[in-house]
């Protein structure tokens, strides 16, 4: 990957374009250091890719500043393509930085506000549903005991239970029983809440991942579990299979979930509700995808191009 990560004492060429990645030491997925490379080849020394723990921000002399850590000034960029996972981003951290780069004028791909309502599960259903998309039957809580949630009698099991910011199918199980959701209460790490939700038996380790960008399916995978079990993310050993074109009105329902959620990217997981109909598992701000699926980066760094070019107009 091509990025400029410039020594402390050195001062940065300014950028148009930046890719916001996660803090270091974490390996980059290679989806994002493929797309990293595209961009470099297309704007070369307009392009740096920055990593959310190079940066400091602020206030001085009533204006906002943007500086690296060796004391450079740096100016916003144009156009920011976040790749900064969003369910682990902290609202004082990554969520902070991200706001005032909006508010020094960057436009971001996605926007801020997408991203929030996209880093919680529980926070993406209640925009889908209000949008009147099919989503599983979900009950989550506030500051409820866990213990007391299970007993809960609207608990219907068997479930999925997820925590409400998990990535990559961690901290994901199915509850065949509400016995077992009892005994396993106080044993669940609550730094997150947990979210139950209705077990689609249709589409038991298998589910439908599409790519959407700027409003389009670009591409898709069928991601299918092995021995059985409930998690078909390629994290857990899962397979993936392209079937772009393969389900019509399943890549029809994962861009309206997109648009509904405000999301420039994405990745929606999608479950096989019957023969032809789908229910939305999640959304995923910032989709990995596989080598195969050469369509996605030119996609995004279209979609790209024209916020750039959106933004000369104005």
């Amino acid at each position: 990957m091509v990025t400029q990560q410039p020594a402390l004492s050195a001062v940065p060429a300014p950028a148009d374009v930046w890719m916001l990645v996660r803090q270091r030491p974490a390996v980059l997925r290679r989806s994002t250091r493929d797309l990293a490379a595209a961009l470099a080849d297309t704007y070369g020394p307009r392009f740096a890719v920055w990593h959310t723990d190079e940066l400091l921000f602020g206030v001085q002399g009533g204006r906002l500043t943007l500086r690296t850590l060796g004391g450079a000034d740096l100016p916003a960029p144009e156009v920011v393509c976040v790749r900064q996972v969003a369910g682990p981003m902290h609202n004082d951290r990554e969520v902070t930085l991200l706001r005032h780069l909006e508010r020094m004028g960057s436009t971001l791909v996605n926007t801020l506000d997408a991203q929030l309502k996209s880093r919680n599960k529980v926070w993406q259903l209640q925009e889908l549903a209000l949008a009147g998309l099919p989503v599983p039957d979900t009950l989550s809580y506030a500051t409820a005991p866990l213990e007391g949630v299970v007993r809960s009698p609207h608990l219907a099991t068997p479930c999925v239970v997820k925590s409400v910011n998990g990535a990559k199918g961690g901290q994901v199980f199915l509850a065949p029983d509400a016995h077992l959701l009892r005994e396993v209460a106080g044993s669940l790490t609550q730094e997150a809440p947990f979210l139950f939700q209705e077990h689609v038996a249709n589409s038991h380790g298998r589910a439908l991942r599409v790519v959407v960008v700027d409003g389009e399916p670009v591409d898709a995978v069928l991601h299918a579990s092995r021995n059985g079990v409930l998690a078909a993310n390629i994290a857990k050993g899962g397979s993936a299979t392209r079937c772009a074109g393969r389900h019509p009105q399943a890549e029809e329902l994962a861009a309206r979930a997109v648009r509904a959620l405000g999301l420039d990217i994405a990745g929606v997981d999608l479950l096989f509700a019957s023969g032809d109909t789908y229910a939305i598992c999640e959304v995923n701000a910032v989709p990995g995808w596989r080598p195969e699926m050469t369509a996605i980066i030119p996609a995004i760094s279209a979609c790209i191009a024209r916020r750039l070019s959106l933004r000369g107009q104005g």
